[in-house]
């Protein structure tokens, strides 16, 4: 079983892909609220991916967030989680994102381990 307080840490910069009017959240060049959505759950999944069994994975269930401060196309973004609680198969993770400038957003962030091949062959059945 997985401990709590497994950290995980990404880092971006940000790009004109990254940005609001792209992702379709609104017109401005600053970090998107999806994108760092994003990167918030990959922060997760990647934090704690070495520590399952093979064939095993997360899928998130629930984010929680708040973006704080916009972050323009060329500034470095640093994220971190961090496992807070485990109970079976759920994880929760607290996120916090910052720019170079300060913190730009946190998360509260639940995922769920499951076996990758079922899951997706439940998933493929929909079709």
């Amino acid at each position: 079983m997985l401990q709590t307080g497994i950290k995980g840490y990404q880092e971006i910069t940000v790009t004109p892909e990254d940005t609001a009017k792209v992702h379709k959240s609104g017109t401005l060049d600053v970090l998107a609220t999806p994108r760092m959505a994003a990167l918030m759950e990959e922060t997760a999944w990647k934090s704690v991916a070495e520590h399952l069994d093979e064939g095993m994975g997360t899928v998130g269930i629930r984010l929680e967030l708040d973006h704080l401060a916009p972050t323009p196309v060329g500034m470095k973004v640093f994220c971190e989680s961090v496992l807070e609680k485990t109970d079976g198969r759920k994880l929760v993770f607290s996120i916090m994102a910052k720019d170079e400038k300060g913190e730009i957003g946190k998360a509260l962030h639940e995922r769920f381990i499951v076996n990758e091949e079922k899951f997706q062959n439940k998933a493929n059945q929909k079709i």
